[in-house]
């Protein structure tokens, strides 16, 4: 038997720095002491509208907006990351 060689062809994905907003509004049964901790509260609301509508949790609204930026807009450390993401070979 004779087989053809399968070609790969390496793709470097183009990539930008995008400004996200996110706004998510929903109504969540939830006991009381949970919603207190300021640094558990984003995760504790993101993990409870990621398992999605039950019984406790019911969403009223979703906006979600992403628009590309200038890098030049961005922080220092997230032009690095970039320049290295360009520079990759991977």
């Amino acid at each position: 038997m004779n087989y053809d060689p399968l070609e790969y062809k390496v793709t470097h994905p183009e990539v930008g720095v995008y400004e996200c907003e996110v706004r998510l509004k929903f109504r969540l049964v939830e006991e009381k002491g949970a919603l207190s901790n300021p640094e558990q509260l984003l995760e504790l609301l993101l993990d409870a509208y990621s398992c999605g509508a039950d019984e406790y949790l019911e969403p009223v609204e979703t906006h979600v907006r992403a628009e590309e930026i200038s890098e030049f807009a961005a922080s220092p450390q997230m032009r690095r990351q970039l320049i290295r993401l360009r520079n990759s070979k991977e």
